[in-house]
């Protein structure tokens, strides 16, 4: 795929974003055939594109972390994207539904790395060793296709469905939690709406931020200390809408939360 091409399909994603509206999936019409390699070559563009207009990555995420969901879109693995420092909102705070399209929320638990990781062949228990913290989070999705209908390629193409999120506030040493038996819960106005466990992403957390590791070494890169990884949904995805309060509540990680303005 020529670099002219990609930056066109990158360029048409961006602007769905930055202009709030959503737009036809890259299969649909510009690339029918685009591949998952080309998918990243795009994401790639897209990176670059925000760090030349000054923004500042914050951490990689994992997404289609749980077994049913890759299932469900035939893949043996999930797909990552990339977090910046303009999506983050303050834990308690306000998210401007304006700057969105059509957001969905679901509960994860976040990793702060205290040292870099790198693949291949890492795994779990030595992530937990090179982890700083953990804390609760809520990530907004908010893919820029029609209908979140969309390919694998289309949503590695679009950064994952990166849109937003809000870290809490407390943060735990990984010694001694069971983080696979972590219970969440994902509240909107007060009712549960989804529950799950740490179990649901890929078994354990740290598997997905192992698993992360060992797919950027393929090329040539590695997770580095200071990153905040989001390891994939312990819940499913909700639609949010203006005015809704939203709360995710962890065992032993404590809360986090914000409301749509």
């Amino acid at each position: 795929m020529a670099g002219a091409d990609i930056k066109k399909i990158a360029d048409y994603l961006v602007t769905a974003e930055k202009e709030k509206r959503e737009a036809k999936k890259v299969t649909a019409s510009l690339k029918p055939d685009l591949s998952v390699e080309e998918a990243y070559a795009i994401q790639q563009e897209i990176v670059n594109m925000k760090i030349n207009e000054g923004h500042r990555i914050i951490g990689p995420k994992m997404g289609l972390t749980s077994f049913a969901k890759m299932k469900q879109m035939k893949v043996n693995e999930p797909i990552y994207g990339y977090v910046f420092d303009y999506m983050v909102i303050n834990n308690g705070g306000a998210l401007p539904f304006h700057d969105l399209i059509h957001p969905k929320v679901e509960a994860e638990i976040a990793f702060v790395l205290k040292e870099d990781i790198e693949g291949p062949g890492v795994n779990g228990a030595q992530v937990l060793a090179k982890t700083e913290y953990v804390m609760p989070a809520l990530e907004i999705i908010d893919s820029r296709y029609e209908n979140f209908d969309f390919t694998l390629p289309d949503v590695i193409a679009d950064n994952a469905s990166t849109s937003r999120v809000v870290f809490g506030t407390s943060f735990k040493k990984p010694e001694g939690l069971e983080l696979d038996l972590v219970g969440s819960t994902l509240s909107i106005n007060g009712e549960i709406k989804e529950l799950g466990a740490g179990a649901a992403v890929l078994g354990h957390p740290a598997h997905s931020v192992a698993l992360l590791a060992n797919m950027l070494s393929r090329k040539g890169q590695k997770l580095r200390a200071g990153d905040v990884i989001l390891t994939g949904g312990i819940t499913s995805a909700v639609l949010i809408n203006k005015g809704d309060y939203v709360t995710g509540k962890f065992d032993g990680l404590g809360e986090v939360s914000f409301h749509v303005v």
